[in-house]
Formats: structure tokens, sequence, C-alpha cells
């Protein structure tokens, strides 16, 4: 507990500049996402090599960061590039391992090719189509801090009063009561965050109802990104995805939980709030 707080304690004053101050945070926040997804592909193909998904490192992870570039450019570019992206992750892993040796065990490396593709390089780009968006410092601040305050809750709830196994064959630390106090810390961090930004003169177009929806969806998208990565590190027979950050492991490690997050809200400011 005492690595995880120090590291927290470094990163997120960081963060907080990345995404706030212009106009070098937001270069420097594509840096940093495109850095997290070169580290999260080749820590994802890393465990997925050990769990006998072989896929081609190189190709997956150029297109990973096709989706960076294509996020990064909506700004200076007329057309938006995400749908031959998709057609392309999709498309040429199953041809590259249709024609390169060892042509085996094609369609099985193929999903894990595929997988980590999006799960890391796509998802995380929408934090920074979010940033790109109208009030885009706000949303993103309140993706990634109520996913902290998810995580928060769930740790220290379920730590006290955590009785009731989740998910035990997946991660035996997790109980129901621990994922409740995280979900209700996820709803009040979003209200609460809704009143701070209104006060501070920067509102978010969303009501106080609306907030507690996003935050719902945080609390229970948060916690599944959680499960998914302990599900993959038990497929994978390792107990961290890498050694990257004292106490948090390697860098899955942390953005487990904000990987789904980002993606939610994003698509919920464009299409229901924008």
């Amino acid at each position: 507990m005492k690595q995880r707080t120090i590291t927290a304690f470094l990163g997120l004053p960081l963060l907080i500049a990345l995404v706030w101050f212009e106009p070098y945070g937001f270069p420097l926040l594509i840096l940093l996402v495109a850095v997290a997804v070169v580290l999260g592909t080749l820590e994802f193909y890393h465990m997925a090599s050990l769990a006998e998904g072989q896929p081609p490192t190189a190709l997956g992870l150029v297109l990973a960061l096709g989706f960076v570039a294509n996020a990064a450019a909506q700004d200076h570019i007329e057309h938006d590039f995400l749908g031959p992206l998709l057609a392309a992750a999709v498309v040429l892993p199953m041809l590259w391992l249709l024609v390169v040796p060892p042509r085996k065990r094609v369609l099985i490396r193929w999903s894990w090719t595929l997988t980590g593709i999006l799960y890391v390089g796509f998802a995380l780009s929408c934090y920074i189509a979010l940033r790109e968006l109208d009030e885009g410092r706000e949303w993103v601040f309140l993706a990634i801090l109520c996913t902290f305050a998810c995580d928060t809750g769930a740790y220290f709830v379920g730590r006290t009063w955590g009785t009731h196994k989740m998910a035990p064959s997946i991660s035996p630390g997790k109980t129901w009561e621990g994922a409740a106090g995280g979900f209700l810390c996820t709803i009040a961090a979003a209200v609460l965050l809704r009143a701070i930004f209104a006060e501070a003169g920067h509102p978010l177009p969303i009501t106080y109802l609306e907030a507690m929806l996003i935050g719902a969806l945080i609390g229970i998208l948060g916690q599944v990104g959680d499960l998914c990565e302990s599900q993959l590190k038990r497929k994978a027979g390792v107990k961290d995805s890498g050694n990257l950050l004292p106490g948090h492991g390697g860098a899955l490690d942390r953005l487990d939980s904000i990987i789904f997050t980002g993606l939610v809200v994003y698509y919920y400011a464009q299409f229901v709030v924008q």
C-alpha cells in the first residue's frame, strides 16, 4: 500500500498537468497515451504468448498505435479513419498469420492479436478523442478520477468488510462488499466532480442524475476491466503484467480499470450529450 500511495502521489499531479494546461499539455498527453499503448500492448502480447497465443507483436503494435494517431489527428484532418482502422485490425492480422510461418493455430493467434489491438490501442485512444471534445479536460478528469475513486473505495471497503468472494477463480481478493463500495464511491465522486466543475466555472453539460448514471457505468466497467486483466494474468500464469510501476506491477496492472471507462465516457459524451 505504501508503494501504491507513492506512485499515485507522484503520478497524479503529472497527469493533471498534462490534461489541464495548454498549449503543451495536450501534445504531451498524446505522447503519454502513445507510450501507454506501446507498453500495454507489449505486456498484453507477452502474456498472450505465455498463454500460447503467439500473436505477431510488431503488426499488432503498429495497428494499435494507428488508433492513437487517428485520434490525435482529428483536429488536423478532414476525415475520420476509425472505420478503415477497424477493418485493418480485423483483416491484416489474419492475412499475416495465413501467409507468414508458422501457419498454425491461426484462429487463436488472430483472436489474441485483434483483442490486443482493440483492448489497448483503440480503448486508450478514446482518452485523446475525449480530450478534444468541448469540456474535454473535465470529461477526462471525470473518467479517470471516478475510476480512481472506484478502485480506492473497493479496496478499503473490501479490506474492512469484505467476506463474500465475488470471483474467487479469477481474483481471490475481490469481494461483493468491495465491489459495492467501489460502485457507490464512484457515483459519489461523479456527483462531487460535477459540482466542483460547475462551481469553478467549467460546468459539464450534464445534470446530477446524468452524473450518477455515468458514475454507475464507470463503477461497473472499471471493475469489469480489472477482472478481465486478472483473468488474462491467470491464463498466462503470471502475478503481474510487468514490473514497471512500484506497487502496481506493469502498465496494464495500472491501466486495466481505466481502459473501459474512457471508452464509455467518450461515447456517452459524444452521442448522448453532444
